[in-house]
């Protein structure tokens, strides 16, 4: 089941609406697997193990870890593949689809794609745009979230039945241009503020991943005193690699000659 889900999400043209969705399947099966599914994957294991003359243990003998069979853990071999074994396993893949796709990132995806305005924005839900709205504090308050429910309302209307322009978009990207090339950016000032927004989440999540990701690179076991400064100057560096190509050594020395007077010069 995990790997149709993660067959879903490489697609690139995935609804992102049916991803979530086919994600909560993918956790529901799971956590009744944990609850109902011992019994009948402990019948196919029995079967492949008689099938191929694989000794199989008895479940109700007691269960000794490694190859010592003096001291008994307390325990028979039923609840240590049970207990020890499957359960950890299945809490294990929840966790992680929990950790990865938790409430807030399932509704930051619902938004965005309730935004998508692909067959007459099919996904089209106000709820999830407001939800999606609420999680950027900063830029929208309570009054703003008041009229971005008022512009909604028009928007939608205005989106399905007005401007052609807005019939054969292809993204996110090309509703925003739109809006500016039609200049109903100050009409839908709410509106346009979420696209941005929405627009900026991916190329930002994506520059954190690469930072986290550099950070490894440079501060490792043998840089492991790096000071705070430091890291962050050699991070820098390292992260904005395309922009520092750019910057001559002439520059970047007479840049340190500059800071202060010296006896010699570089």
């Amino acid at each position: 089941m995990s790997n149709e889900l993660n067959k879903i999400l490489q697609k690139r043209d995935q609804d992102i609406v049916y991803a979530v969705e086919f994600l909560n399947i993918t956790k529901k099966r799971l956590q009744d697997m944990r609850e109902t599914g011992w019994e009948s994957l402990l019948d196919d294991i029995f079967s492949f193990c008689h099938m191929h003359d694989i000794m199989i243990p008895k479940m109700d003998e007691s269960y000794f870890p490694g190859k010592s069979k003096r001291k008994s853990s307390g325990i028979c071999y039923s609840h240590h593949l049970r207990v020890d074994i499957f359960y950890v396993v299945i809490d294990v893949q929840l966790q992680e689809l929990n950790d990865r796709f938790d409430v807030v990132s399932s509704d930051l995806l619902l938004g965005m794609a309730s935004l998508n305005q692909a067959n007459s924005f099919a996904n089209f839900d106000k709820g999830r745009i407001m939800t999606l709205a609420k999680c950027y504090p900063n830029e929208f308050d309570e009054i703003h979230i008041r009229d971005l429910s008022y512009q909604l309302d028009t928007f939608i209307i205005h989106m399905r039945v007005g401007n052609p322009k807005f019939s054969n978009l292809q993204g996110i990207s090309d509703l925003a241009k739109a809006l500016v090339e039609t200049n109903l950016v100050e009409t839908y000032s709410y509106v346009y503020l979420l696209v941005k927004l929405t627009l900026i989440l991916p190329v930002a999540t994506a520059t954190v991943e690469r930072a986290f990701s550099s950070m490894k690179q440079i501060k490792n076991e043998e840089r492991n005193n790096m000071g705070d400064q430091y890291l962050n100057d050699c991070l820098i560096c390292y992260i904005e690699r395309d922009v520092f190509t750019n910057v001559s050594n002439d520059v970047i020395i007479d840049r340190f000659q500059n800071l202060k007077a010296r006896r010699g010069q570089f």
